[in-house]
């Protein structure tokens, strides 16, 4: 019996999802956008392409970087837990000098955001959105 006639359909279906798991977990994510605090630039139920490389390999569900190659930029916008631990998507307003960064909403009105609860630890940054 040939190789390929020897592989199960269910072992292709389990490597297939294996593979997408590692792919979520360390490389890309997709969100969808609730409420209003980014607007003008994302909408609510926008889907955000997060690049979960962007900043350097981090472990999941931890805040610890195996590699860090970069820091965020002033302008990025980020995704990345809040004191509260809940997700947030804000936009890089300022780096800080103990490896903080200032995350602001675009709409300020209605944006929950470093006004409200200080600087981040860069540490927090789950990834950067990408267009």
């Amino acid at each position: 019996m040939d190789k390929e006639q020897s592989l199960q359909p269910g072992g292709a279906i389990l490597g297939a999802c294996v593979a997408a798991l590692l792919l979520k977990l360390f490389l890309f994510d997709f969100m969808i956008v609730e409420g209003h605090s980014m607007i003008p630039a994302l909408k609510p139920g926008s889907v955000l392409l997060v690049d979960k490389l962007a900043y350097g390999l981090r472990l999941p569900w931890s805040d610890t970087y195996l590699l860090r190659w970069s820091l965020p930029h002033q302008g990025d916008v980020v995704v990345f837990y809040t004191p509260t631990g809940n997700l947030a998507v804000k936009r890089c307003a300022a780096l800080t000098e103990r490896h903080t960064f200032i995350a602001l909403g675009d709409n300020s009105l209605q944006s929950y955001d470093s006004r409200s609860y200080g600087p981040i630890p860069v540490n927090n940054i789950i990834g950067k959105v990408r267009n």
